[in-house]
């Protein structure tokens, strides 16, 4: 733990922009977390969970929709502490490219969703 406070030390000290690409990656992981938790539909009996090119939409229960929340949880949280631990063993431009990566992950998760959600 004495690493990572001293890694985000140094990264709040001489990487501003890293540390802006870190919080703007919270808040987009917190948007996509509050946005699928508000539109969970416990009422529904039936909801649209996946699609699959050959089959189509797939049906399921409303509760198969949690995993967006648990992914914007995984997002947001766990990839903010593997960048401090990639910046630790690897520097700057490799966290910058880990969270840019994370980032299309997010967009990508907000596209599935919306689709989803729309032919629900």
């Amino acid at each position: 733990m004495k690493t990572f406070k001293e890694d985000f030390i140094k990264i709040y000290q001489n990487e501003r922009g890293l540390l802006l690409i870190m919080i703007l990656n919270l808040l987009l992981s917190l948007f996509l977390a509050v946005y699928a938790i508000l539109n969970l539909n416990p009422n529904s009996a039936v909801v649209k969970i996946g699609y699959g090119d050959i089959g189509g939409y797939r049906d399921g229960a409303w509760f198969d929709m949690l995993a967006f929340p648990c992914l914007a949880l995984l997002f947001g949280v766990l990839h903010s502490l593997l960048a401090i631990r990639i910046f630790h063993k690897r520097g700057s431009g490799m966290v910058k490219l880990f969270l840019l990566i994370t980032t299309i992950l997010i967009f990508g998760t907000f596209l599935v969703l919306i689709r989803l959600l729309g032919e629900g």
